[in-house]
């Protein structure tokens, strides 16, 4: 597969106590320094918090979701508008996913042929229908530096019989996605196409899936049906399986993983990128990340608290606010709440990213690594 000019990955630290690497993803919307996390911006806005926020955050590379763009405002409007980068006022490089999980999470109200996937919209109810070549179309039009083929999420658990069926499948969409977006030429301008690897959790089956989707040769690669109810020493092991058999030379991205603890593990074994919603959709609910664990901040043992959320973070939120008052503006069910604390959250979590970076070449990435643990271990659940 040709590969545009402006899209270039490099390696530039190895761990040589794990397969950690420290990279930079070329983009033409700017370089990102790898390992890096994704903020999730479904619609193609970071719930509660606006554009500026997120680039004084440092994000470097933000997701938004096919599925939800192409329902609304619908992709050709975007297109006339510029597209995507445009659109939503991004300067800085974006990532959109194929829409494959949202419609697989529809049990009920979807069905899966050869072809593609017929569903009904969540807003109207109106019947919609989505192909490999149409999910490719769509995010063409979106214009993001980078794009997903559509896969078939596997539910978990699921039989070896199962997995092999819908990793069959999802290799003959990924040629598809591969086909049509060739096709696509010059519209596609500066983005590329990477290829997503199944095969439930058995780890026969994702060194299959990856070996045949390193011969379709895709300028990066993901590692998707992880998160969906599993342990996470399972999703450990067959991220470590499936980093084996991807090319070293290319990028590697677990999809929707995970908590702090998490990505520290995931980079061990060699991944490169990382999304989640978990940072965003905890905040709104109250649910801080601090670096002595969560924090369920409508507890009532905050009430008279004058602490700052965590005395080690850096961010704004916690140099200016205490936990008291930010127990106040949830239980009072103010907008600020879910803005302040998305913030938060997503300055830890892209402050751990370069904690991680740093850790690499320093040789104390373990060190870190049981650091986030011990964190998580002592997390406020009991609301004290």
């Amino acid at each position: 597969m040709n590969t545009p000019s402006a899209f270039r990955f490099e390696v530039v630290v190895r761990d040589p106590r794990s397969q950690a690497r420290v990279g930079r993803l070329h983009t033409a919307h700017g370089v990102v320094e790898t390992p890096v996390f994704m903020p999730v911006g479904t619609a193609g806005a970071v719930k509660a918090l606006p554009q500026p926020m997120l680039e004084e955050l440092g994000t470097q590379l933000l997701l938004a979701n096919t599925y939800h763009l192409f329902l609304r405002p619908g992709h050709e409007a975007i297109r006339e508008l510029g597209g995507l980068h445009r659109f939503m006022g991004w300067e800085r490089a974006l990532l959109t996913d194929s829409g494959g999980f949202q419609v697989f999470s529809m049990n009920e109200i979807r069905q899966v042929s050869e072809e593609g996937v017929t569903f009904r919209s969540h807003l109207d109810g109106s019947p919609q229908f989505l192909s490999p070549e149409r999910a490719v179309e769509i995010q063409v039009a979106l214009g993001a530096d980078i794009i997903m083929v559509l896969d078939e999420c596997l539910e978990y658990p699921a039989s070896h019989e199962r997995a092999r069926s819908s990793m069959e499948l999802s290799l003959r969409w990924a040629g598809r996605c591969r086909e049509a977006f060739t096709k696509q030429g010059t519209a596609a301008g500066a983005q590329v196409l990477f290829g997503i690897v199944q095969g439930g959790t058995f780890s026969e089956l994702r060194r299959e899936c990856a070996r045949r989707l390193t011969e379709m040769d895709f300028p990066g690669y993901a590692i998707g049906g992880l998160a969906v109810g599993e342990p996470s020493a399972l999703s450990y092991e067959m991220t470590e399986v499936c980093a084996a058999e991807l090319p070293q030379a290319k990028p590697r991205y677990v999809m929707g993983v995970g908590y702090p603890a998490d990505l520290v593990e995931f980079v061990r074994r060699g991944v490169d990128m990382m999304d989640c919603v978990l940072p965003t959709r905890n905040a709104r609910n109250g649910c801080l990340f601090t670096s002595e664990g969560r924090v369920q901040i409508r507890n009532a043992g905050y009430a008279r608290d004058p602490r700052p959320l965590d005395a080690r973070c850096g961010c704004a939120v916690c140099r200016r606010y205490s936990r008291a008052y930010l127990r106040h503006l949830f239980n009072a069910n103010e907008l600020t709440a879910a803005t302040l604390a998305t913030y938060h959250n997503l300055y830890f979590y892209l402050d751990l990213m370069r904690r991680i970076r740093a850790a690499i070449p320093a040789g104390t990435l373990d060190a870190l690594a049981a650091e986030l643990r011990a964190a998580d271990s002592g997390s406020d659940e009991a609301g004290s």
